[in-house]
């Protein structure tokens, strides 16, 4: 597989494709979480929302992820996952990408995201993408178990 084997596709969070990849997340955040799970799990549910991003290999749904807004100039990554079978292939940064440069059209300068101290890939993509840790925001904050982090668009 070569990464331009991926499509990507602009829809919403009402997706049939989304929902279904949404529910893989859930699971896989239910273990990762384990008890934690009952405090991350609300923070998970979004409105509607058309800033959503899926992520195609031979035309099936592998990966996503959406953003909203935060204030007048951020918007908050949410939803990210990737396929655990389709990992180390380029499709989350692809996916990343996607979204932040949607925010860019949209007249957004900065990222902010949440994301959890055991995901250590999601860690390592962010970073990678350069994300810097900041202080815990809204419901994160004194949670020892999230990570928060933020991005300038203004220099893409």
């Amino acid at each position: 597989m070569q990464s331009t084997d991926i499509v990507l596709k602009r829809t919403s969070n009402s997706d049939p494709d989304f929902k279904y990849l949404i529910c893989h997340l859930d699971q896989y955040l239910a273990v990762i979480n384990g008890e934690q799970n009952a405090f991350y799990a609300p923070n998970n549910v979004l409105d509607p929302l058309d800033t959503a991003v899926i992520a195609y290999f031979d035309e099936k749904p592998v990966g996503c992820g959406c953003f909203k807004k935060f204030n007048n100039s951020s918007i908050e990554i949410k939803r990210m996952f990737v396929d655990p079978a389709m990992r180390g292939k380029g499709i989350a940064s692809k996916i990343l990408n996607e979204l932040e440069n949607w925010a860019k059209e949209k007249g957004y300068s900065q990222t902010v995201l949440e994301t959890g101290v055991k995901l250590d890939d999601a860690n390592a993509l962010y970073r990678k993408q350069g994300y810097k840790i900041i202080p815990n925001y809204g419901k994160y904050a004194g949670v020892e178990t999230s990570v928060c982090m933020t991005k300038s668009l203004s220099g893409q």
